[in-house]
């Protein structure tokens, strides 16, 4: 493994605060209602990214252990702040904290700091968990955010229409019976990712270019701060201390499991909270104040993180 730059992270900091500043000017100056976006991120972007990361990864027993088990983490996690929280915040607000409590931009923001800080196959094995989460914010993670606003039927209606499942489901299918996607195809879906991070980046700019100052809601946003900057980071080196005390558990892992742990909140809290009309405004504020904070807590954090697991 590399050691930590942080001037490593500033590059794709400030790609994705420009991306946010182009929504913000989209809002601005053309009136751009991101509502639309947020809908063609969810049933059609998001779909096809998924499925082309999966049909490239190679699923095997192994790998989709790693994805079965940061998809269980991060609802049980999703769960109990949905749970804790009910006394203290509105339903709405109570939902998109307990959506957010389960991800993080793992992807926009994590992936590129993985890729500096690992090899390939600890590359590999990072992208496997990002899927888990990914997937969690598809079912049981837009289910909880549902529920701030739908009833139970409505919600899993609203579930079972999603095509991230059913790509998910082709992809192993793809995977399991030895097909090959055709080279074409595969061309054809590598423009997705890019446009993936691009609109989920700006979706955030579009939302807060319609946010005053009075809109800011500190407590809402001290209670996202908390999960993900010091619930998450304790989650994981417990995680690697706990399967350290287990089984031999290979740097690679560990490193990866720790970085799950210190990315900021996710964009796609903001992309969901637009697509179910839950106070889209005061999530957008909560991952921008993470990702602005991300090039000092990171290096901190794993820094820190390192030494306490011995890597």
């Amino acid at each position: 493994m590399h050691a930590l730059d942080p001037s490593a992270l500033m590059g794709p900091l400030w790609t994705l605060l420009a991306y946010v500043a182009l929504g913000w000017l989209a809002a601005r100056r053309l009136a751009i209602d991101p509502r639309p976006i947020a809908t063609l991120l969810i049933y059609l972007i998001a779909p096809l990214t998924f499925f082309r990361a999966l049909t490239l990864g190679g699923p095997t027993p192994d790998y989709l252990l790693l994805t079965l088990a940061a998809f269980l983490v991060a609802s049980l996690l999703a769960v109990a702040v949905h749970r804790l929280t009910r006394r203290s915040f509105a339903p709405q607000e109570r939902a998109l904290l307990a959506f957010s409590a389960g991800t993080g931009n793992t992807g926009y923001f994590g992936l590129p700091v993985a890729m500096v800080l690992l090899p390939p196959e600890g590359v590999t094995l990072y992208l496997f968990c990002v899927l888990g989460i990914t997937l969690y914010e598809f079912t049981v993670g837009f289910y909880l955010s549902a529920r701030g606003r739908f009833s139970v039927a409505e919600s899993l209606a609203k579930i079972v229409r999603l095509p991230l499942i059913y790509a998910f489901l082709a992809a192993l299918v793809v995977s399991g019976l030895g097909l090959t996607v055709p080279a074409a195809a595969m061309e054809g879906l590598s423009v997705f990712p890019a446009t993936y991070t691009l609109l989920g980046m700006m979706i955030i700019g579009m939302t807060l270019g319609r946010v005053s100052l009075r809109e800011v809601d500190g407590r809402f946003i001290g209670a996202c701060v908390a999960v993900r900057c010091v619930a998450w980071p304790l989650l994981a080196l417990a995680a690697v201390l706990g399967l350290q005390g287990l089984v031999p558990l290979s740097p690679e892992l560990a490193m990866a499991i720790l970085l799950l742990g210190v990315v900021p909140m996710a964009a796609n809290v903001v992309v969901v909270a637009m697509e179910l009309g839950i106070t889209p405004a005061k999530g957008a504020q909560a991952v921008l104040l993470t990702t602005l904070a991300a090039p000092l807590l990171i290096p901190l954090y794993l820094t820190l993180m390192t030494r306490l697991a011995g890597l």
